[in-house]
C-alpha cells in the first residue's frame, strides 16, 4: 500500500475522533493503527508495533522529571505561594500607572514558573487578582484578558515541562539548554504584554488610584516571597553548576516545595497529600499515554518519511528562509489553536524540526520558538485552556473577552515574531553558560 494512502488514513481518522470528541491519545493511537494496519497489511502486527513503540517511547529516564515537576507544581499551587508574590509584585510595580494590571502579569510570569502550568496560574493568581481588579475600577473581561495571556509566560520561564517534552521529542537536545532559552523570550512577552497593559489603562483610565505614593517598605514583600522565588534559582542553579541533572532537580524541586508548602508555611495539611499525589498520578499517566501513542505515530510518520516530504514541499515553495519561517509559525500557530501543547510537540516536532535544520536554524531556537506559538493557542478558542479557566474565575464569558484580549494577542505575537526573527533573544544565555 502506498505512503500517500496510509497518511490519508492516518489524517482521516485522526481528525474524525478528534471532531468526535475523544481523547488525544485515543484518537493518536487509533489513527496510528489504522495507518500501521494499511502499511503493513495485519491488524496484529500493527497491535505489536505499537505496543513496541509505546514502552520505547516512555522508557526515558528524562522522563521521570515531569511527574516531579507537576508535584512540586501542586504544592506550590495550594501552599500560600500566590499570595506571597503579589505583594511582592505590588510593591515593584503597584504604584505605576495600571499598577493592578502590571502586578497581575509580574505575578502570573513569577508563580506560572514555580508552578509549570498556566491553568495554575490563572486560577491561583486570577482567583485573587481578578476580583481585587473588579472592585477598584477595572472591567471584568479586562481583567481576564490581562490574567489568561500573563500566564502563558511561565511555560517559556524554566523550569517549563513543555520544554521537557520538546527536548524528548526532538531526539536529543539539552533540557537545560531548552530551561535557560526559554527565559529571556518568557521575560519579553511579559515586558509587551506590560506595556500593552499601560496603554490600555491610560485609554480607559484604569488604575489612576494606583499612581500615588505608597511609602510601605519593600523588603518585608521581598523576603516573604523569597523562598519561593528561590526554587527557581535552586533548579537552573544546581543544572548549570552540574550539581544534578534536570531530571534530579525536579526531584529536589518536589522536596524544596513540600518543606515550603507543608512545614514552613504549613498552607498544605498532611491529610492532603494523598489527594495531591493521585492528582499528580492522574496528570502523568495522562501525559505518558500522550508521549506513548505520539511515538508510536512519530514512527509511522518517519517511516513514511514524512519529514522529509514536508522539507521537501516547503523549500520547494521558497528558497528564502525568512518566509519558510513565516510559514512555520502561520501552521504553528493554528495547530496550538486546535490542539493542546504537549501533543502538537509530540506530533510536529519530528516534522518541522528538520525542515528548520535543514534551513540552518538552530535546534533549540526552533524549540523556543515552537514552544511560544502553541502558549498562544492557549489564550484562543476553541481549545484555549487558560481563557477558559480565566472566564470561569472571572464569571464572563467567551465574547465578552475577546474584544479586550485582541491588543494582549498582537503583544504576544509581536513577541513571537521577535523571538523567531532574532535568535540571540533565545540563544544567548545557552551560549553564555556554554550548553551550545
Amino acid at each position: 500500500m502506498s505512503a500517500d494512502v496510509s497518511m490519508l488514513v492516518l489524517s482521516l481518522v485522526f481528525v474524525l475522533l478528534l471532531v468526535l470528541n475523544c481523547p488525544v491519545a485515543v484518537s493518536l493511537g487509533v489513527s496510528t493503527f489504522a495507518a500501521i494496519t494499511v502499511t503493513v497489511g495485519s491488524p496484529f502486527a500493527a497491535v505489536q508495533m505499537i505496543a513496541q513503540r509505546m514502552v520505547s517511547g516512555i522508557g526515558s529516564f528524562a522522563l521521570l522529571a515531569i511527574p516531579f515537576f507537576i508535584l512540586s507544581g501542586l504544592f506550590m499551587g495550594r501552599g500560600g505561594i500566590a499570595r506571597r508574590m503579589i505583594d511582592f509584585a505590588d510593591r515593584l510595580v503597584g504604584r505605576l500607572p495600571g499598577g493592578l494590571g502590571h502586578v497581575n502579569i509580574l505575578t502570573c510570569m513569577l508563580f506560572g514558573s514555580v508552578s509549570g502550568s498556566s491553568a495554575a496560574a490563572v486560577s491561583s493568581v486570577g482567583g485573587f487578582m481578578i476580583p481585587e481588579m473588579n472592585r477598584k475600577g477595572y472591567r471584568p473581561e479586562y481583567n481576564v484578558a490581562v490574567t489568561t495571556t500573563a500566564a502563558i509566560t511561565g511555560l517559556l520561564i524554566p523550569p517549563s515541562n513543555a520544554m521537557i517534552v520538546f527536548a524528548l521529542a526532538s531526539g536529543g537536545i539539552s533540557i537545560a539548554a531548552m530551561f535557560v532559552a526559554g527565559l529571556v523570550p518568557g521575560i519579553l512577552f511579559g515586558a509587551l504584554l506590560m506595556g500593552v497593559n499601560t496603554v490600555q489603562c491610560r485609554l480607559h483610565g484604569y488604575g489612576a488610584e494606583r499612581t500615588a505614593r505608597d511609602d510601605r517598605p519593600l523588603w518585608p514583600a521581598i523576603l516573604r516571597a523569597l523562598p519561593s522565588l528561590l526554587l527557581v534559582v535552586i533548579v537552573l542553579g544546581g543544572i548549570l553548576g552540574g550539581i544534578f541533572t534536570p531530571t534530579e532537580a525536579a526531584a529536589v524541586a518536589v522536596l524544596y516545595a513540600f518543606v515550603l508548602a507543608v512545614l514552613i508555611y504549613r498552607e498544605v495539611k498532611w491529610s492532603e497529600i494523598p489527594g495531591m499525589l493521585l492528582q499528580c498520578g492522574v496528570a502523568t499517566s495522562v501525559v505518558m499515554l500522550l508521549i506513548g501513542t505520539s511515538s508510536a505515530m512519530s514512527w509511522i510518520l518517519a517511516y513514511e518519511d514524512v519529514p522529509g516530504r514536508v522539507s521537501a514541499a516547503l523549500l520547494g515553495l521558497t528558497s528564502n528562509p525568512l518566509i519558510i519561517l513565516l510559514i512555520m509559525n502561520v501552521l504553528l500557530l493554528l495547530v496550538g489553536t486546535f490542539m493542546d501543547m504537549t501533543p502538537a510537540i509530540l506530533i510536529f516536532t519530528p516534522i518541522f524540526l528538520p525542515v528548520a535544520v535543514e534551513m540552518g536554524m538552530d535546534p533549540v531556537h526552533f524549540g523556543v520558538m515552537m514552544v511560544a506559538n502553541l502558549c498562544i493557542g492557549l489564550c484562543t478558542p476553541p481549545v484555549g485552556t487558560s481563557l477558559f479557566v480565566g472566564c470561569g474565575v472571572g464569571h464572563t464569558t467567551l465574547a465578552e473577552v475577546i474584544r479586550p484580549l485582541l491588543p494582549f494577542f498582537a503583544a504576544m505575537i509581536a513577541a513571537l515574531l521577535l523571538t523567531a526573527y532574532i535568535p540571540q533573544i533565545s540563544l544567548w544565555l545557552p551560549t553564555l553558560f556554554g550548553l551550545r
